[in-house]
C-alpha cells in the first residue's frame, strides 16, 4: 500500500466514531424489548476467542434505567444466552470502563 493511501486509510479510520464497545455499534442506539423500548446510552465490551462479552446502561422511553450483562457472537449478532466471562477477561473488560461512568457508578454501588 502506498504512504498516500496508508495515510487516507488511517485518517478515514480516526474519523470514525469509536463509541460503544465496538467499533461497528454507535451510541446511543434504540433497543427494543416486549415491554418497552429505550436507547443502548452506554456500552462496554472486549473481543475474546469465542465472543465479545457486553455491559450495557439502557435507558427506557419512560425514564429508568437497567444494566443489561449480554454478549455478542464475533460476527457482531446479538446473543440471548448469559453471558459468561473469565477472570482474564474481567481485568480486560474493567479498564473499558473509562468511557462509560455511569455504568462503573451504578456498577460501583452493587459491589459496595
Amino acid at each position: 500500500m502506498s504512504n498516500a493511501r496508508q495515510v487516507r486509510a488511517k485518517k478515514k479510520a480516526n474519523d470514525t466514531p469509536k463509541k460503544g464497545g465496538s467499533e461497528s455499534r454507535e451510541l446511543p442506539r434504540p433497543f427494543k424489548m416486549h415491554w418497552g423500548g429505550g436507547m443502548i446510552v452506554e456500552e462496554v465490551s472486549i473481543k475474546c476467542e469465542y465472543h465479545e462479552p457486553c455491559i450495557q446502561l439502557l435507558k427506557f422511553d419512560e425514564g429508568y434505567e437497567t444494566i443489561r450483562f449480554c454478549y455478542y457472537d464475533l460476527k457482531g449478532r446479538f446473543q440471548r444466552s448469559p453471558m459468561m466471562i473469565g477472570s482474564g477477561e474481567m481485568k480486560r473488560l474493567a479498564k473499558e470502563f473509562k468511557n462509560a461512568p455511569r455504568l462503573k457508578m451504578l456498577l460501583g454501588n452493587l459491589i459496595g
